[in-house]
C-alpha cells in the first residue's frame, strides 16, 4: 500500500518583482490525523477528503449565500473563506480539488486533495468526473483564486451543484500550518511577480506556464490593460516560462520576465 506523510508546516517567502525585491472517488476521508504533527493517509483512498482529525469541530451553520462571488468565463463562482473551508475539511464535509499544474501538485498540496487542473489543462483522467454532482467541492490554487475560479466555473457549468473556490488561496492555507502533503513541503519558496500589459478585454486571463514542467499561474487583465502574475517557486532564475495573453505569447527566463515589463513587444 502506497502511504504518504502529510506535513504541517509554516511558510516564509520573499517577494521578487520588476526591478528586484518587493520586500479519487470514494467515501468520507480515511486515515488518522496526529494533532498538529505528521499524519499518514492511504494514498489511493482519500477521494479529495482530508485525514480524519483527532477532534471534530462542533456543527455550526454557514450562510454560503452571503459569500462574495467572482465571474469566470461567464459563470459566477462563490468564494469560500478559509475558516469555513477548514471547518468543512476537518469534518470531512468537502472534497478538495487542486486547480494548479501537476508539478505544483506533486510538490506540495492540501493533504488528501486531488489534481483537477483549470481548463484548458484539466487532465483526461480527472478524478472529479467520478464524483456525484451534489457533492460539496472546494477548488484551490495559489494566485489566490484565478485558476481555482476557472476550474470551479467549469464544474458549475457541468452541473455540479455546490462548488466553491478557496478565497484566500493555497498560500494562506500553507501559512496557517494546515495539513499538507507532497515531495517538497519543506522547501523555502520565493514569490516572483511578473508585470505586463495587454490590449485584450478586461477580465480576460493571462496564463503563466513553465516550459519544461507542468506549473501554472494565472491573472486577470485589469481595466487599464495591466496584469500581475505571481509565481511561488524554489527553482533557478534561468528557468524558462511562457506568458500567454489573449493577444500574444512570449517566452523568457524567470529573471528576464521579472525584470522587464511584459507586452507583445517583449524580447528575451
Amino acid at each position: 500500500m502506497d502511504r504518504r506523510q502529510f506535513l504541517v508546516v509554516g511558510s516564509t517567502a520573499a517577494v521578487m518583482g520588476v526591478g528586484g525585491c518587493l520586500d479519487n472517488s470514494g467515501g468520507n476521508g480515511p486515515g488518522n490525523a496526529g494533532g498538529n504533527g505528521n499524519v499518514t493517509v492511504d494514498a489511493d483512498d482519500t477521494g479529495g477528503y482530508g485525514p480524519e482529525p483527532e477532534t471534530v469541530p462542533e456543527e455550526r451553520s454557514i450562510d454560503t449565500g452571503a459569500y462574495q462571488t467572482q465571474t469566470f468565463d461567464g459563470v459566477e463562482v462563490p468564494l469560500a473563506p478559509i475558516d469555513d473551508v477548514f471547518y468543512w475539511y476537518q469534518r470531512q464535509e468537502a472534497r478538495m480539488a487542486d486547480a494548479r499544474g501537476s508539478d505544483q501538485y506533486q510538490s506540495e498540496r492540501v493533504a488528501g486533495s486531488v489534481l483537477s487542473s483549470a481548463p484548458p489543462y484539466t487532465p483526461d483522467n480527472d478524478p472529479v468526473v467520478d464524483w456525484s454532482e451534489d457533492e460539496r467541492i472546494v477548488t484551490y490554487c495559489g494566485c489566490p483564486h484565478n485558476l481555482s475560479g476557472l476550474r470551479a466555473a467549469a464544474l458549475i457549468d457541468d452541473g455540479y451543484e455546490e462548488v466553491y473556490a478557496l478565497d484566500e488561496g493555497f498560500r494562506e492555507w500553507r501559512d496557517r500550518g494546515y495539513p499538507l502533503e507532497g515531495s517538497d513541503v519543506d522547501d523555502k519558496q520565493t514569490t516572483y511577480q511578473i508585470e505586463g500589459q495587454s490590449t485584450a478585454d478586461a477580465g480576460k486571463m493571462v496564463m503563466l506556464e513553465q516550459v519544461d514542467a507542468d506549473r501554472l499561474e494565472a491573472a486577470p487583465i485589469g481595466d487599464d490593460g495591466s496584469y500581475s502574475l505571481q509565481l511561488h517557486y524554489s527553482g533557478a532564475l534561468d528557468t524558462q516560462f511562457s506568458v500567454k495573453a489573449p493577444d500574444y505569447t512570449v517566452e523568457g527566463s524567470l529573471e528576464e520576465l521579472t525584470n522587464n515589463a511584459v507586452s507583445a513587444d517583449f524580447e528575451a
